[in-house]
């Protein structure tokens, strides 16, 4: 028969994994970096539970609390200003939530939110102290061109651009089936595309690398293209 002793110390022996792996969730949850923020965003307001945030690591849990679809930016500073996408998360439906993370270094930032998807959002601005990451000097893009289609037309590409942008081309699909955009440079090539059913939106970033006239192009299946230009600088 085991002493009670011994019988003890074979219990606190099996308990160990058990309690090490305890420990180690603990330590995993307390040594996770970064700040989560809250932001309710309606139909007419973008509201953080905080404005004044460190650098680093954040993460923006979004709730659409608005009555359709809203996406959420992260904007940079760039020439006075706030322009420079830093971070985006689309497709917000009603009553939904979703987050978005972005690494921030010290500076001002702009958050819009975008409810039905469209335009220059509602903004709040932040602040981030801090040195904080490298990863806010580049942004996932320069800015975006917002074009629709209802099938017959091409609207919403005014202007050119200038050679070295990343642009995200995002196409509003108001025609009666699928269709696809596409981006081909001066050469021909084709620098980008994505498909986007009826009713939806998609985007593609494209970098436009070479001056001269490049092509925006929305084709359905057995119908013909939609060609407009872009001049490139």
């Amino acid at each position: 028969m085991l002493s009670r002793s011994y019988a003890a110390v074979l219990f606190l022996g099996a308990l160990s994994p058990l309690l090490a792996a305890c420990g180690g969730d603990d330590a995993g949850a307390a040594s996770a970096s970064g700040t989560t923020v809250a932001v309710a965003a309606g139909d007419d307001s973008c509201d953080l539970e905080e404005t004044e945030l460190e650098a680093g690591a954040v993460t923006l849990a979004v709730t659409n609390k608005g009555s359709s679809a809203t996406e959420v930016y992260v904007y940079g500073e760039d020439d006075g200003k706030y322009t420079r996408v830093i971070g985006e998360v689309e497709n917000i439906g009603p009553g939904t939530s979703r987050n978005l993370d972005v690494d921030l270094a010290g500076g001002s930032y702009e958050v819009a939110c975008k409810p039905g998807q469209s335009g220059d959002g509602i903004r709040t601005p932040i602040t981030v102290a801090g040195e904080g990451a490298s990863s806010s000097e580049e942004s996932a893009y320069d800015r975006e061109i917002e074009i629709s289609t209802d099938g017959k037309t091409i609207t919403g590409l005014d202007g050119g651009a200038s050679s070295g942008e990343r642009i995200e081309f995002k196409l509003t699909n108001g025609a009666d089936g699928p269709r696809v955009l596409e981006l081909k440079n001066p050469g021909g090539g084709v620098a980008g595309e994505v498909d986007v059913d009826a009713g939806a939106t998609g985007e593609v970033v494209v970098e436009l690398d070479a001056p001269g006239t490049w092509q925006v192009i929305i084709e359905g299946n057995g119908l013909a293209d939609l060609v407009a230009q872009l001049p490139v600088d």
